[in-house]
C-alpha cells in the first residue's frame, strides 16, 4: 500500500468515525447555487466561500474552465437539484496560463511522463514514448485571465439548455490574498432576466 493511500483511508476512517447527522443532508444543495473553479490545490471552495457540507455543489477542473462536462454538470445542478446561482472563479498564478494547446500537445508527442518547467519553458526530463492524440483536445487555456472568465460566463449564458433565470456571476480568487474579486463584465453578462 502506497504511503498516500494508507493517509487518505486512515484520514477517512477518522472523518467517518464523526459522520453523524450528515448521513441526512439532502441531495439538492441547501443554500441552492454551483461554484465552477479550477483544481488547483492551493484553493479551498468551501473556505473562501463560506460552505459546509450540504450547501452548494462545487464543480472543479483544470482552469475552472466550461467544458462539456462542466456545462452537463451545471444544467443537472439547476434542472433536478434546484440551484439557481452560479459561480464561476477563475485564480490568479494559474497553471493553465503557462502553456497553450500546441505545447501540451508537443509534450505529449514525446512522452506521457510528467513535464517539468524551467526559466525556458516546459520541458519533458525523458522521452519515454508519446501520442499524437493530445492534438484532438483543447485544453482551454488561458491566455487573459478576466478575459477567460468573461468568455466562460458568455459560454453558459448562451447555452441553449441553460435558463435565463439564472444569476451567473464571474470572480477571479487572489491566491496572493484570498480575496474574491469580482470581473463585473462577465456578472453583467451572467445577470438574469
Amino acid at each position: 500500500m502506497s504511503k498516500i493511500l494508507e493517509e487518505v483511508l486512515h484520514a477517512n476512517k477518522e472523518y467517518a468515525s464523526n459522520f453523524g447527522e450528515k448521513g441526512k443532508l439532502a441531495m439538492p444543495p441547501a443554500r441552492q447555487f454551483a461554484v465552477l473553479t479550477c483544481m488547483d490545490a492551493r484553493l479551498d471552495p468551501a473556505k473562501f466561500a463560506g460552505l459546509a457540507e450540504g450547501d452548494a455543489h462545487v464543480i472543479r477542473n483544470a482552469g475552472g474552465r466550461v467544458s462539456e462536462d462542466a456545462i452537463r454538470s451545471l444544467i443537472i445542478s439547476h434542472k433536478l437539484l434546484g440551484t439557481q446561482e452560479w459561480f464561476v472563479i477563475h485564480h490568479t498564478d494559474c497553471g493553465m496560463e503557462t502553456f497553450t494547446n500546441e505545447i501540451i500537445s508537443g509534450l505529449l508527442a514525446e512522452s506521457l511522463e510528467t513535464a517539468a518547467i524551467n526559466e525556458n519553458g516546459w520541458y519533458n526530463p525523458s522521452k519515454e514514448g508519446g501520442s499524437e492524440n493530445g492534438q484532438y483536445i483543447n485544453f482551454l487555456t488561458i491566455s487573459n485571465l478576466e478575459k477567460s472568465v468573461v468568455d466562460d460566463v458568455r459560454l453558459i449564458r448562451n447555452h441553449a439548455l441553460v435558463s435565463k433565470h439564472i444569476a451567473i456571476y464571474g470572480y477571479i480568487y487572489d491566491c496572493k490574498t484570498g480575496q474574491l474579486i469580482e470581473v463585473k463584465e462577465a456578472t453583467q453578462i451572467g445577470k438574469k432576466a
